[in-house]
């Protein structure tokens, strides 16, 4: 079962009674943010003040105010049902992930696994992962009727650690053709819009990856190409990769059917927090991305144990 992923953006209490997540809402908010607020929550919460919801039916949780209220039984129970709470800072971006320490009963030894991990199957590994995110964002090219025969190439050409560097080349191309010509876009994590909505989507998927990685008992910690000292998700940010062109495809519908994408407003926000549900096909199979990406972290396991050679990824050719 796809997992929820619950946003908040207002004032909230949020606490826990009977294995519920239980949602108070301020008598004195506006009628508007009421509206907005239940909303985006639509599938549980009903017109009141006290809502609930199933904690086991919870995947990723959103804090996108100062004024929210989270107790330690209902942030306790989230965690070990491996949900990933995502913190928010004054400018609405996420900032902090909070996820289990112990979610698999085989943690310690996978651990060992990853740890012992050569650097040829590392390089391999990142191989396989750069070849998948460049043949995803040729896929985003294709759908938007722009040439991508030369990533198609450099996706083929890929060697061992990507020592040409064909994801940078790759990156280049992408960016500067898959915008309108007139927005001059520019990939850059500080950079003018659309990157902050990139950022945000981002984000969201970075947590579902965590979420992933902890769920099959691997340390995010400890990547395979990733490696700056202060990324405690080094791992997420590797095996995010080939998954960022499906939040690349919606922030190009957004400018593409004119949205004003210059600020990150709700109905922006409605729409990037369905990244988990997107549906992807991988391994054969049509899938949502959060079940898809447990059968991404799972093979990734695998490689580590010795027992397979291959990450399965997703594919946006069909």
């Amino acid at each position: 079962m796809i997992k929820r992923t619950l946003y908040f953006g207002n004032p909230a209490y949020l606490s826990k009674k009977n294995d519920q997540l239980l949602i108070r809402l301020p008598e004195e908010k506006s009628e508007t943010d009421n509206k907005m607020e239940l909303k985006l929550n639509q599938k549980y919460l009903e017109r009141g003040n006290v809502n609930s919801i199933p904690i086991e039916d919870i995947g990723i949780v959103i804090l996108d105010h100062q004024q929210i209220t989270i107790s330690q039984g209902l942030l306790s129970s989230l965690l070990e049902n491996n949900t990933a709470v995502v913190s928010c800072n004054f400018s609405h971006h996420p900032i902090g992930l909070f996820l289990p320490l112990e979610s698999n009963l085989v943690q310690s030894e996978r651990f060992q696994s990853q740890i012992e991990a050569s650097e040829p199957l590392k390089k391999q590994l990142w191989q396989q992962t750069i070849s998948a995110k460049i043949y995803n964002q040729a896929a985003v090219l294709s759908n938007h009727k722009k040439s991508n025969d030369n990533m198609k190439r450099w996706a083929k050409d890929v060697r061992s650690g990507d020592v040409d560097n064909l994801e940078g080349r790759a990156a280049s191309y992408y960016w500067k053709t898959i915008f309108p010509p007139g927005l001059e876009f520019k990939r850059d994590r500080y950079g003018q819009p659309p990157n902050n909505l990139l950022n945000y989507g981002y984000a969201i998927l970075r947590a579902v990856v965590a979420r992933g990685l902890v769920a099959s008992g691997l340390l995010p910690t400890l990547g395979i190409h990733h490696h700056n000292k202060y990324n405690a998700y080094c791992l997420a940010d590797d095996i995010m990769e080939p998954y960022r062109p499906y939040v690349d495809e919606i922030v190009i519908t957004f400018v593409e059917d004119g949205e004003d994408f210059t600020e990150l407003t709700h109905s922006i926000k409605k729409q990037l927090l369905t990244i988990p549900a997107v549906d992807i096909f991988i391994d054969g199979e049509k899938s949502p991305l959060m079940v898809g990406m447990q059968k991404t972290t799972s093979s990734l396991v695998k490689c580590f144990s010795g027992e397979a050679k291959k990450i399965i990824y997703p594919t946006m050719f069909h």
